[in-house]
């Protein structure tokens, strides 16, 4: 599929032009710290040096003070309370850090993870019953909660306090919570607004160090769990979230906790881990105990204080990241399959299939796996309880939440934003729902959404780049959501030598343009463009710098994102 090339403005010229000065590099490197709103020579410190003193006091946070006197209360008085949280990678490794940081403090502490099929999402009647049963006063909820009204006014008329520990956009009504840490509470004054809801734990964690006067290493510990929650949360990873996650890649690098280092083990990805390879190596084998069968493994192998234990918990949560991979690759296929055997189906502007036997628990992998082939707004369904579940995801610019509300009269529930939802409907209503959902997304989405874009950063020449260039460009990462790795765009460049094809449909070739040296590349899933790839044919590419490793030996490489011949 053809994808529009967008390069960015370039920032202010005087802006540019004072950092190349005050630091020493290129106007292109200047450029890429302008477009990040660094505009100084002491923004641009902080931005390429973070420190545990760039995070911020845990008690500017609105309810921090409460939060922490009713934890002070639940441990004078030993009270029972437990920590609850989603059974997303978010919500366990959130429940991981404050159980096991708390458990040092109290004994009187247990965790508790809602079952996906039989609970759903956020707070349940079931846990709090379960807590009530079992003698709990307090709860601690992490990564949901924020729009649980009416279950924390249920676990009152039970005697349970609730401290919500979110990140999610709050209601126009708050839960009569005893605390709400949210700093996208309207009356929140917390300077970093997009920490994850394992970053709000740890902010927890780190007041009560800070409230006790104890040593800030026993918070530090679990910089690995707060990077991991940042990579797979897809929050921004700018601000503080930048500060945790580049403190925390540094913990999985050297010093992980027993349970991820087992996790790196039984994955048989070697380091050094980028927050690309938390993100498909660590993560899915995270989700996919709750996918699969109980999230709670993955809590018991990230809480592990012995390696027999975790390697026991590794084990089993790879053979379940197993079973998730075969039940994606078999929907996947069975999805494919549905559309392109259907004339009418290729020729929508949105996806909606549904098959009663497919699994719950991976049907949004392969929304989004569909919505990278087709590049449309997408619907995957499956038979659940009774009803009809689906999972949803969009393209770049288009709501799909507000589609969904253009078809709330033939669903029973739905929830999510504007680029991921989930959505439950009567089975007699699937059908409506297709042309509905098609009618209100062809009505409503441009062309121009309807074609994946590549953002380019900066034109650059083969011959800017060099070992210092690629030095302090990798001091730009951690990359991910808003400080994405820069994408270039090289024009007029040649094949030098040949190109080939390597893992059935990527292209290995080096590239030059007149003045430079030769650049090796990789292009993935850009096969169909060797034929026109020849020594003499000039061509533009757009590409992301990267270093590859082989047989210890470092070189710079060029990972194409597109190839574009003038005659195209």
């Amino acid at each position: 599929m053809a994808k529009r090339w967008v390069l960015k403005d370039a920032g202010s010229t005087e802006v540019i032009e004072h950092l190349a000065t005050e630091l020493n590099i290129s106007p292109v490197l200047a450029n890429l710290l302008a477009h990040r709103a660094i505009s100084s020579f002491e923004e641009a410190r902080f931005f390429f040096r973070p420190s545990e003193l760039h995070l911020y006091d845990p008690f500017l946070m609105q309810d921090m003070e409460k939060a922490i006197d009713r934890i002070d209360l639940a441990i004078a008085r030993n009270e029972k309370f437990l920590v609850f949280g989603d059974y997303d990678v978010d919500g366990t490794t959130a429940v991981s850090l404050v159980y096991s940081f708390f458990k040092k403090h109290h004994g009187n502490i247990e965790y508790y993870i809602p079952d996906r099929y039989k609970e759903g999402y956020g707070i349940s009647t079931q846990g709090i019953d379960y807590a009530a049963e079992h003698g709990f006063t307090l709860i601690i909820a992490l990564d949901c909660g924020i729009k649980s009204v009416d279950k924390i006014a249920y676990a009152n008329t039970l005697n349970i306090d609730f401290i919500i520990c979110d990140h999610h956009l709050p209601g126009d009504e708050l839960p009569d919570a005893v605390a709400i840490l949210d700093p996208k509470r309207a009356d929140c004054d917390y300077p970093y607004k997009e920490l994850s809801g394992c970053g709000i734990g740890f902010k927890l964690a780190q007041a009560y160090t800070q409230k006790h006067d104890l040593p800030f290493e026993q918070v530090a510990e679990y910089y690995d769990l707060a990077a991991i929650s940042i990579a797979c949360d897809i929050v921004h990873i700018t601000g503080e979230n930048r500060v945790l996650a580049h403190l925390g890649l540094q913990k999985i690098n050297n010093d992980p906790c027993i349970g991820i280092k087992t996790l790196m083990e039984v994955s048989g990805r070697g380091g050094p881990y980028t927050i690309s390879d938390v993100v498909f190596s660590l993560g899915p084998r995270i989700n996919a105990a709750g996918r699969i069968a109980d999230a709670k493994d993955a809590v018991k192998l990230l809480i592990a204080c012995h390696e027999d234990k975790a390697k026991e918990q590794g084990l089993l949560i790879n053979s379940r990241n197993a079973e998730r991979k075969g039940h994606d690759q078999q929907i996947t296929d069975e999805a494919l399959g549905m559309i392109d055997s259907d004339e009418a189906l290729i020729k929508r502007k949105s996806t909606v299939v549904f098959n009663e036997n497919w699994h719950k628990g991976v049907i949004g992998i392969v929304a989004s796996r569909l919505t990278e082939k087709y590049y449309r707004p997408t619907v995957v369904l499956t038979r659940s309880n009774g009803h009809v579940a689906g999972s949803a995801r969009s393209v770049l610019g288009y709501d799909l939440y507000e589609a969904l509300c253009g078809c709330s009269d033939l669903l029973i529930q739905f929830g999510g934003h504007r680029y991921a939802a989930g959505l439950t409907m009567k089975p007699e209503n699937v059908d409506a729902f297709m042309h509905r959902f098609e009618e209100v997304v062809s009505t409503s989405i441009s062309e121009e959404q309807l074609t994946q874009q590549i953002v380019i950063d900066a034109e650059l020449n083969l011959s800017d780049i060099d070992s210092k260039f690629f030095r302090i460009m990798a001091q730009f990462a951690p990359f991910g959501p808003e400080n994405m790795a820069p994408v270039f765009l090289t024009k007029n460049v040649y094949v030098s030598g040949n190109a080939g094809l390597v893992g059935g449909n990527h292209i290995k070739m080096n590239i030059i343009q007149p003045w430079s040296a030769a650049f090796s590349c990789i292009a993935f899933n850009h096969g169909e463009y060797l034929p026109m790839l020849k020594p003499n044919v000039p061509f533009d590419v757009c590409y992301t710098i990267e270093e590859n490793v082989w047989r210890e030996q470092r070189s710079i490489q060029l990972n194409i994102k597109g190839i574009r011949f003038s005659s195209v």
